[in-house]
């Protein structure tokens, strides 16, 4: 399992702190939320913040746009420090063009889907992507529910995809949830307010050990 902390529940105000604590914890990825207030309601962080952490981590960073158009933004996402950018296939006109953009430039390419969202929709693409994300909470906001529905989601992907294929999942996910999706075949965890709140490198080794 991969453990890829979401900075959206971080105290900004230590921030590179955090980041230190989370690495040195044992986490591999960083989750990095980006909103336009237009695909979702929120704003957060862009590319100067990237930019800004990179130079104090060696993590795996996981960019996660959640924005109209990702194409506009996906090269400059890379330049500020991504490792892998998952764009939404609700937001992206020519997903395969996107796709194209990120291998490109020798990053790990993904397409995220909301809830509501067909899995058939992103499997005309899935030989040519490393990793699906399927949001387990509607996108924009921190502290929602798991969506348990999305669980029979991440179980057909997984059987389609084999069981090498990097499978994410996104929102709600607490200590006494993780393993619900992890055995449903999710094996990359998003994590933030279970994360963040309290003991940061205590509830990520928990987080591991489950």
């Amino acid at each position: 399992m991969i453990l890829s902390p979401s900075i959206l529940s971080a105290d900004f105000a230590i921030l590179g702190e955090q980041v230190r604590v989370i690495e040195n914890a044992g986490a591999q990825w960083l989750h990095i939320d980006v909103m336009d207030g237009h695909f979702v309601d929120n704003l957060s962080f862009a590319m100067p913040v990237v930019k800004s952490i990179r130079k104090h981590s060696g993590l795996f960073f996981d960019a996660h746009l959640m924005i109209e158009n990702p194409e506009r933004y996906i090269d400059r996402m890379i330049d500020a420090g991504a490792d892998g950018v998952c764009f939404h296939i609700e937001a992206a006109k020519d997903p395969a063009q996107c796709m194209d953009m990120i291998h490109k430039r020798g990053k790990k390419a993904a397409i995220a889907l909301n809830p509501d969202t067909e899995l058939d929709t992103v499997l005309p693409y899935i030989n040519g992507l490393d990793m699906v994300l399927l949001m387990t909470v509607v996108p924009g906001l921190g502290g929602q529910k798991y969506i348990d529905r999305v669980n029979e989601k991440i179980k057909r992907l997984r059987s389609i995809a084999g069981e090498d294929f990097l499978i994410q999942v996104d929102g709600g996910i607490t200590l006494d949830n993780v393993d619900v999706a992890v055995s449903a075949g999710a094996n990359v965890i998003v994590a933030g307010t279970c994360v963040f709140s309290g003991d940061i490198e205590k509830n990520i080794k928990t987080l591991m050990k489950i």
